[in-house]
């Protein structure tokens, strides 16, 4: 099931998530709503804690929301179980997390194409190449995480998030720890993929001036979103 093109690829509808139980109940998301659409790129900001990387995973079906819903496609993704949610994951959903995301024993080229066999769509042989070389990285490939500069290991791992050709790419705090030139260059690769293949994109960031370049920029705080 898809959505239909004037319809949202991602819709939160009054999403909720605590963490804890009684006295030590933390209320993070208090019914949250949220859609974004194919080929748009939308940042989130907020103080640490706020509960954007919730907010990500939650997205991504690593966890449950404890009220509301989300759809993906048009698809509930609360219908799934958890072999349904990882298979929504491999197959329409890219997520390139700040760090170890990265499986340290595997080449770059091997964690691509790694990622490339948990999805239904085989890739040609020679895509996880392909893909690492438009990243920049043909010199790079055979290499293995630890001997790749952060810049690098990033491209990397933008590159595992894009492997199957997902609909959606999530990318949390992807440029925290990189200078601002390489911090840049990952950035333009993200917002080339929502351009070039008609990706919803929702990046997570602290910084106000990399918030603002996305086409909607909203802020998590008090439990809910709001424009930034």
């Amino acid at each position: 099931m898809t959505s239909s093109p004037d319809q949202p690829f991602v819709r939160l509808h009054g999403v909720s998530k605590s963490y804890g139980a009684g006295r030590n109940q933390v209320h993070v998301l208090d019914g949250v709503d949220l859609e974004l659409r194919s080929g748009e790129t939308t940042s989130l900001i907020g103080r640490s804690g706020s509960g954007k990387s919730t907010l990500i995973a939650l997205i991504a079906g690593l966890m449950h929301a404890d009220a509301g819903h989300i759809r993906i496609g048009g698809l509930r993704t609360d219908s799934l179980d958890e072999a349904g949610r990882a298979g929504l994951r491999a197959e329409r959903i890219g997520v390139v997390l700040q760090s170890d995301n990265l499986i340290p024993f595997l080449t770059a080229v091997e964690n691509v194409e790694l990622a490339i066999g948990f999805g239904s769509r085989r890739g040609r042989p020679g895509r996880a190449r392909e893909l690492l070389a438009e990243l920049g990285l043909a010199d790079r490939m055979d290499h293995l995480p630890r001997q790749l500069s952060g810049g690098e290991a990033q491209r990397v791992a933008v590159a595992v998030a894009l492997a199957n050709e997902p609909d959606l790419l999530l990318a949390d705090e992807v440029v925290g720890q990189l200078d601002s030139a390489t911090a840049a260059q990952v950035t333009e690769l993200v917002f080339a993929a929502s351009r070039d293949r008609g990706l919803a994109v929702l990046y997570v960031t602290h910084d106000e001036q990399l918030a603002g370049q996305a086409q909607h920029a909203l802020r998590l705080g008090d439990r809910h979103i709001l424009p930034a």
